[in-house]
């Protein structure tokens, strides 16, 4: 036991963080895990139970092997994994699954297991190291703004013109984060009004095309735009549904029910995953939500504490481009559920079931700790070589 505690390196508070989230999610999705059995049509809840351990544990050893790489290597990789991450994107979308004639092509099928990935999310945390290694390589350099397009802007742009089709959330969410890893990495502020503009002006164009022309190009442009016609016009509709359910639970949660004693998780569809955080309120009240409140936000503490104390500016950019948008993604979570946000369909990281979304955000982690370990062994290696004044002079004796 000692010998396999002795193998984890890196921050420890972050590591303590990420263990505690993923224990405590083991309540909530268990209790949950009811109202995915009657949609199944199985009794078995116990199975959505294991199938949540299995997801955390893989996800556990996707972020122990990650931290195990020293850092600098994931400058070379964000190049190789881009064009891979554009064909599994490109692959995705033309699976022309649809639901209701809307695009719903976000997963693919792992062959032998059997199981559905998520490209979009992976696409998200490669982006993401790309942007941070292409920031710090022109840190100190004078750019003009037709030189940053193809290298940076053209693979982002892409990426999210792959996603934005079946996905407007993750899509706003990447665009948002890319904007403000660049605003921290110094991306001068006139060029990066220049890209807003654009980035607006290409949804536009798409929601024109996509409105004109719904037969040719399957799209959920509909649903965007009702949620968000619900959410600012404050009644009270059929399209409400999930988000009135999500208000009763949390109201409820004045009086919290107990572990396992939910009603409302048998009326939310998604109450395992985009909704968790009302069960969690309804069932632990105050508590529950004050809690993973102090979790994330000792999280987003950690990852400044992490980024200030890199070596090199790669690794301040780069612990931020795969740390803030997992705290961004929960905060997000968190409103949708207290009507803050219109419905987004993002998850909970580390505490909502569905395996994709806690491997990725354990590969994020598992790169944090990464920059992490290095900055302990130069910390190790400067304490080593601080010389001894009595072997001083003893050598001069």
């Amino acid at each position: 036991m000692n010998n396999m505690f002795s193998q984890i390196k890196g921050d420890r508070a972050i590591w303590a963080i990420a263990t505690l989230l993923a224990i405590f999610s083991f309540l909530p999705v268990y209790s949950a895990a009811s109202n995915l059995a009657n949609i199944s049509g199985t009794s078995n809840t116990f199975s959505f139970f294991l199938k949540h351990f299995m997801h955390l544990a893989l996800g556990f050893g996707i972020m122990f092997g990650i931290h195990k790489i020293p850092y600098k290597y994931f400058r070379g990789l964000s190049m190789i994994m881009v064009p891979i991450v554009i064909v599994l994107l490109l692959v995705t979308m033309l699976q022309g699954t649809t639901i209701e004639g809307a695009n719903a092509s976000r997963w693919i099928k792992i062959p032998v297991v059997n199981m559905s990935f998520q490209t979009s999310t992976l696409a998200a945390v490669v982006l993401m190291v790309y942007v941070a290694r292409y920031l710090s390589k022109i840190r100190d350099k004078n750019v003009s703004f037709k030189e940053t397009i193809i290298p940076l802007w053209m693979p982002v742009f892409f990426i999210l013109i792959l996603i934005l089709p079946a996905n407007f959330s993750t899509t706003a969410i990447i665009f948002s984060m890319v904007v403000m890893i660049t605003f921290i990495g110094g991306y001068p502020v006139k060029y990066l009004l220049l890209v807003i503009g654009a980035g607006v002006a290409a949804l536009a164009m798409f929601i024109l095309v996509a409105k004109a022309f719904p037969e040719q190009m399957p799209n959920r442009v509909d649903t965007w735009m009702s949620r968000i016609e619900n959410f600012s016009n404050g009644e009270d509709t059929e399209a409400d549904y999930q988000i009135e359910k999500a208000k009763i639970a949390i109201a409820t949660g004045l009086k919290p029910l107990g572990p396992g004693k939910s009603v409302q998780k048998n009326f939310l569809p998604q109450s395992s995953s985009d909704f968790i955080f009302a069960i969690i309120i309804e069932e632990y009240g105050l508590f529950g939500g004050v809690f993973l409140l102090v979790m994330y936000s000792w999280l987003l503490f950690r990852i400044v504490i992490v980024s200030q104390k890199s070596d090199t500016i790669f690794g301040k950019l780069l612990v931020l481009a795969v740390g803030l948008p997992i705290v961004f993604q929960a905060l997000i979570n968190m409103a949708v559920a207290v009507e803050l946000f219109p419905v987004t369909g993002q998850t909970l990281p580390l505490i909502s079931s569905g395996g994709t979304s806690i491997w990725m955000t354990c590969l994020a982690i598992g790169i944090i700790l990464s920059v992490s370990v290095k900055r302990q062994e130069i910390k190790s290696k400067e304490e080593s070589e601080e010389e001894n004044p009595l072997d001083i002079l003893s050598e001069a004796i």
